[in-house]
């Protein structure tokens, strides 16, 4: 028997793969939104798409509500970070379990978000929000920001225009790359830069999933990320065990976000920063699953389908989110260390025991980026097993072997891709 049709707001990325996978597995036919700008091949198991701008956001809550009738869907969903808002107006309008539509605009809106976090009480980053020179001016010299401090844009992702800035110097050049990224749609662009103070501490971030308004935390993930002006993630390890008390504090903190930005069915991915006698500060929070194949993590280390618990939300149904089972993954990412073009590689890992997923996203002959934005990645591999030490030594291990040689570019060749334009969460 055939289940309710599920719709997808874009159809691209292993997220959202894994998504329409588990729907087309359970007999649900699967249906997408999409746009002519994603430019991605949508997942291959689609039984129909609607085509639309999501940069005109009424008029795409409009289409797809009419094609989702039409096509008696049950149940909306989306991996992608910039369409969250969109998911929850278009659940609004069917009246299927969704967000908050009147918040959900906190989890995209980086100022919006720390007004409404601030406003509940959560630990986050002291935050300005600037419109030109002399905002700008004013936000360094205010003894609240300091140095370091981070600039970066109100509504982006995957790291895309993100700066750390470690002196007045720095702050110009800083503000123009937070200014030139840009939404993975046209209509994402906002007006204004944030200037924030520097969160000093180990960072995490906290992988739940809330039904019904109740919420349950899957796993606290390590993050592994580089150092300087741009910070970019290396590694996900999880689950990672906390002392109780700074677990209760995390918790804490992070509940009271979920609830602050709507967060009412689905998932959410919040980043903090612990510091080492255990206080807790949020830094973002997005209502979606985590990128960088976390869901495949948890479902490797805990036993949990993440992406068949989110479909089960989506249709109002219970979710399958206990463990069953009580491993340790991580994941690990390739980086360049500077621009150019990948002539060689060698020692990259062999899908096997252990090694669950291998992937290797740059040519050899094509031109790559020094890290700037997760999107500059040339590639992963993940490592499983029962012991969480053990899981970091291999992977430790399979790191050291594998040898990348770029070339610099040519001279007089074609320009190196612009980071902050490219704002994709890149797998």
């Amino acid at each position: 028997m055939t289940g309710a049709a599920v719709l997808l707001l874009d159809a691209a990325g292993p997220e959202s793969v894994a998504l329409a996978r588990a729907a087309a597995e359970r007999g649900h036919p699967v249906h997408a939104a999409t746009t002519a700008a994603d430019g991605q091949p949508p997942v291959p198991e689609l039984a129909g798409q609607v085509v639309t701008d999501f940069a005109r956001p009424d008029r795409a809550v409009e289409e797809i509500t009419a094609y989702a009738r039409r096509r008696s869907v049950g149940a909306v969903l989306t991996a992608n970070e910039y369409l969250t808002e969109l998911a929850a107006l278009v659940c609004a309008g069917l009246g299927l379990p969704g967000n908050d539509p009147a918040l959900a605009h906190a989890a995209r809106d980086k100022m919006a978000m720390v007004n409404v976090l601030t406003a509940a009480g959560v630990r986050v980053p002291y935050t300005r929000l600037v419109h030109d020179d002399t905002g700008l001016h004013d936000a360094l010299a205010d003894p609240a920001v300091g140095f370091p401090c981070v600039i970066k844009p109100v509504r982006g992702a995957g790291s895309a225009g993100v700066t750390v800035v470690t002196s007045p110097a720095e702050a110009a050049a800083a503000a123009d790359t937070a200014r030139m990224a840009r939404g993975q749609y046209s209509g994402e662009s906002a007006a204004g830069i944030l200037v924030q103070a520097y969160a000093a501490g180990d960072e995490y971030s906290v992988e739940s999933v809330t039904q019904d308004a109740v919420t349950t935390h899957l796993a606290v993930t390590r993050k592994a990320v580089t150092c300087g002006a741009r910070r970019v993630e290396t590694g996900h390890s999880l689950p990672v065990r906390l002392l109780p008390a700074t677990e209760a504090a995390v918790r804490r903190e992070v509940d009271a976000a979920i609830r602050a930005v709507g967060i009412r069915h689905g998932a959410s991915h919040t980043e903090v920063i612990i510091t080492p006698d255990g206080r807790c500060t949020v830094i973002e929070i997005a209502a979606r699953l985590g990128a960088g194949h976390i869901g495949l993590l948890v479902q490797h280390a805990l036993g949990i389908d993440v992406s068949a618990a989110l479909l089960d939300v989506a249709l109002g149904r219970p979710a399958a989110i206990n463990p069953t089972a009580h491993g340790h993954a991580t994941v690990r990412f390739i980086t360049s260390p500077h621009a150019g073009r990948l002539t060689s590689l060698i020692g990259f890992p062999k899908r096997g025991p252990g090694v669950p997923f291998v992937r290797w996203r740059a040519a050899i002959g094509s031109s790559v980026n020094a890290a700037g934005v997760n999107a500059d990645r040339l590639g992963c591999f993940v490592v499983t097993g029962p012991d969480a030490a053990e899981v970091e030594q291999q992977a430790d291990t399979l790191a050291r072997q594998i040898r990348v040689q770029i070339d610099p570019p040519a001279p007089g060749g074609p320009d190196q891709l612009n980071s902050a334009s490219r704002s994709a969460i890149a797998p």
